[in-house]
């Protein structure tokens, strides 16, 4: 069988002992590779062929360098001889959670699958509207990430000037960037200039139209505009430490706006704030705009006024968070799992059950932990929105919170695990032989050949 060895050697403190991640991305597979290290047996069960998530899907192609670091180091850690990948299998549709969970011999489980659905756009009946005006922010994104590969099959989305981005996070940014980006593309092709994105992305739209002796006003192009419903000094791309003093939350406000100002001036987006949706405008059957009530900050916190305003564009992008997807087996609450704490992610009725990463917090960005979040500096967020002195460079630092949030529950599950009876041998080898036949039932034999085999000979 694929991946079946002998406990590292480096410790036994788990040896004997079996144990399930759900999702093989930052999350799961840091949780992984220290349960393994640990001389734990880890089976990880990946929805997808790669196991890279959002890290693959989430992030847009111009973060070329992170994402190459992140493919390695999850890599390493999953081709631990103590861990038995299994990939396009989801938990939930290819085998039961429950079966997992409480019948296959497992010491422990954890949910490590991330958030990829995205958060409804609240306004009634909306979702009728979707391929029909209205965008998700998810499906979009792997899109632009995967479509100039001869073999994608997905979504396509055409990315056109003056649309709507309703938003507020780091990925309505991100979204915001890939339709300035493309449009302006396309406006440059119909001159005759062929600009590569990335090219584009790293020195920005004015400073690259300079180069061609033109001004962004020439191209004809009204730019996007992200919808938020506070601040833009509240935008959450700094986190508020906990118990911030006054003087403290006015120099994270300050930061957020002047970070968000940068990102406006090299890309061209726009943003309008104190603003939430309120209903569709359609027309023919289709989503062409939405009306958006004025918001006021009370306390921290927006509150509607009667005051409202239309707007019309091409489309809507809703890019308004991304939650858990529901797991036949697991009670939810509101939007996502019923834990019962919220720390380790526990599970009432599971109490074998663990959980880390986003699918804890219910976000869907890669900074996964509000807990561990404050130590992102200002100038790690800089280099991520691609308005840091050196562009991109040292933006991997933004997934430490993860990786630290990962590493903490890493170690809450080793020492739960560690008070359970080791499995006797008949168990471990009946688990490992289940584990065995959903590996063969893809055409899975071991994780370097297998990822060779899966990546897109051209996977930008």
């Amino acid at each position: 069988m694929a991946n079946e060895a002998t406990p590292d050697a480096r410790s036994e403190r788990l040896a004997g002992r079996a144990i399930a991640v759900i999702g093989g991305a930052t999350a799961g597979a840091e949780m992984a590779g220290r349960l393994a290290a640990e001389g734990a047996w880890v089976a990880v069960f990946e929805q997808n062929p790669r196991p890279y998530g959002k890290i693959e899907d989430g992030l847009p192609r111009w973060h070329r360098e992170l994402r190459r670091k992140e493919y390695a180091a999850i890599d390493a850690k999953l081709a631990h001889p103590n861990v038995a990948f299994v990939p396009k299998t989801k938990v939930g549709r290819d085998v039961a959670f429950e079966e997992i969970a409480r019948d296959w011999g497992f010491s422990a489980v954890v949910l490590a699958n991330g958030a990829w659905r995205d958060r409804p756009l609240p306004i009634e009946g909306a979702d009728a509207f979707v391929g029909r005006g209205l965008v998700y922010q998810n499906p979009f994104i792997i899109w632009f990430n995967h479509a100039g590969e001869k073999d994608y099959a997905g979504a396509r989305f055409t990315p056109d000037d003056d649309v709507i981005v309703v938003g507020g996070g780091l990925a309505s940014i991100d979204v915001v960037k890939v339709l300035m980006l493309e449009t302006t593309r396309a406006k440059l092709r119909e001159r005759g200039i062929e600009e590569p994105m990335i090219e584009l992305e790293v020195k920005g739209i004015p400073k690259l139209l300079e180069r061609h002796g033109l001004r962004f006003e020439d191209l004809g192009l009204a730019g996007s505009t992200i919808y938020y419903r506070r601040r833009i000094e509240d935008m959450p791309v700094v986190e508020t430490p906990a118990g911030a003093s006054a003087d403290r939350l006015a120099k994270v406000e300050g930061a957020r706006r002047k970070l968000i100002e940068k990102a406006m001036e090299k890309y061209r987006f726009r943003i309008e704030p104190l603003c939430a949706p309120d209903a569709a405008i359609v027309e023919d059957g289709r989503l062409v705009g939405l009306r958006f009530r004025r918001t006021r900050m009370e306390n921290g916190r927006p509150v509607m006024t009667d005051e409202t305003f239309e707007r019309r564009g091409r489309y809507v992008i809703s890019s308004i968070g991304s939650i858990p997807e529901a797991i036949p087996g697991i009670d939810m609450k509101g939007e996502l799992f019923a834990f019962t704490d919220w720390d380790l992610g526990r599970l009432a009725a599971y109490p074998n059950v663990f959980s880390a990463g986003n699918v804890v917090t219910g976000k869907g960005n890669i900074v996964a932990s509000r807990k561990h979040a404050s130590h992102v500096a200002d100038e790690v967020i800089a280099s991520f929105l691609g308005v840091g002195e050196r562009g991109h460079g040292g933006e991997e630092a933004i997934l430490e919170p993860a990786r630290e949030a990962a590493r903490a529950a890493a170690e809450g599950v080793a020492r739960h695990v560690e008070q359970q009876p080791r499995r006797d041998g008949a168990t471990l080898a009946e688990l490992r032989a289940r584990v065995a036949a959903l590996q063969q039932r893809v055409g899975y034999d071991r994780y370097e050949s297998w990822i060779a085999r899966v990546t897109p000979p051209d996977l930008e």
